[in-house]
């Protein structure tokens, strides 16, 4: 059986179950996105002692264009990963991150830029930073219960409600400015 066993509960619980509470949270509406995210942030404080993400800044350098995601259940455009799990690497998150929300494929090795500490999150959330610039589009990322939007926007105009800490992930990285330690 495919799954994850609990110590405290006597048996395993499916990939479904697994699958379809998440669905369930993700679900439940714009209106409950503040209670949703309390929830995430409880549950990560009760059975992590720290969490750590990924985050790929994936740069089209010919074309100007930078990808950004919009989540169905935090506002503006940011740019696409999310935690790293237990017994996975930074690099694999950050693979498999990428093809869900983007429905990319990164090609060659991202480049670690920085690392954050997100003290808006909590106070045990940080942040890896990768550029990729070696990529393949497996084709158009339609929204979905997790993802309302996700595409390439020009470096110079990027949406009005893309989040102050995804605007300057990007300027430090395009324009090689030292990064701050904050998110």
């Amino acid at each position: 059986m495919e799954g994850k066993y609990l110590a405290d509960q006597p048996r395993f619980i499916a990939r479904t179950e697994q699958v379809n509470a998440r669905n369930w949270l993700l679900a439940a509406g714009p209106r409950f996105r503040r209670v949703r995210m309390r929830l995430f942030h409880l549950f990560f404080v009760l059975t992590r002692p720290m969490t750590f993400g990924a985050r790929a800044m994936i740069w089209d350098k010919r074309a100007g264009t930078v990808f950004l995601i919009r989540h169905t259940y935090v506002p503006g455009w940011q740019l696409p990963g999310g935690g790293v799990e237990a017994g996975e690497t930074a690099l694999e998150a950050l693979g498999r991150e990428i093809v869900e929300e983007c429905n990319i494929a990164i090609k060659g090795r991202p480049q670690l830029k920085s690392i954050h500490f997100n003290r808006q999150a909590s106070r045990r959330d940080h942040i890896a930073i990768y550029l990729v610039t070696d990529f393949t589009v497996l084709g158009p990322r339609p929204g979905d219960h997790e993802i309302a939007e996700a595409r390439f926007f020009p470096v110079t105009d990027l949406p009005e409600d893309t989040t102050p800490a995804t605007r300057r992930r990007i300027v430090e990285i395009i324009s090689g400015i030292a990064p701050h330690e904050d998110w």
